[in-house]
């Protein structure tokens, strides 16, 4: 039985999240899978993603492995990374395209009247680089990692929960937004831990030590 199972779907950032977590965890069973009985045999799962939103959903519809992947973020601990996070909601601008409804709350684009600095330049879309994040309350997967930790970000959209209190992070793009939820076994995150040196490692090696409870 692997102890963790990065979801192959066809897309995302597999190989390298396969990485950071073996770095963190030499001692786990890590396996990068297609096949839905693995999936499902795995203490936990990673659901990665990039790309574009439709492209990433059908290719989990296409690939057959939507079902066990709703299995498992209903039952194990769960870590959504970037599109593996916006997947989780019901619906994305992007598209527009119907998610796997696992979250109440719908993926937005960034608009860009608002995209103006501090200083009125204009932010470039997609937000690309190193942010800040600002925790919301506490969580064991922030176990480690300083309030205010930059972590790398790439993306055009973001997540809007319908319940404030599934967020477990933000971050200012120019203005806040959510950028990590938590629900139950459930953690997911806009940015990438893997490309985020030693917070994201850490983030990846609190995950690993997870038992899915807050």
């Amino acid at each position: 039985m692997p102890d963790i199972a990065v979801v192959d779907y066809g897309m995302g950032n597999l190989r390298s999240v396969a990485k950071a977590l073996r770095f963190v965890a030499p001692g786990r069973t890590i396996v990068v899978s297609s096949d839905a009985a693995t999936i499902r045999d795995s203490e936990r799962v990673v659901l990665p993603g990039q790309s574009a939103m439709p492209d990433c959903i059908r290719c989990v519809n296409d690939s057959g492995l939507r079902e066990v992947v709703l299995a498992a973020a209903r039952d194990r601990p769960f870590l959504g990374i970037c599109l593996g996070l916006q997947m989780l909601f019901e619906d994305s601008e992007e598209g527009p395209t119907p998610g796997l409804s696992v979250l109440a709350g719908h993926i937005v684009r960034f608009r860009d009247a608002a995209m103006r600095g501090a200083n009125g330049g204009r932010l470039k879309v997609p937000h690309m680089g190193w942010s800040p994040v600002r925790r919301v309350g506490q969580h064991p997967l922030w176990d480690g990692i300083d309030d205010g930790s930059r972590f790398y970000f790439a993306h055009s959209y973001y997540p809007v929960p319908d319940d404030a209190d599934a967020t477990a992070a933000t971050v200012a793009y120019p203005t806040a937004f959510t950028c990590a939820i938590a629900r139950a076994n459930i953690f997911a995150v806009q940015f990438h831990p893997e490309k985020s040196h030693r917070a994201g490692l850490q983030l990846l090696s609190n995950f690993v030590a997870w038992n899915g409870r807050l």
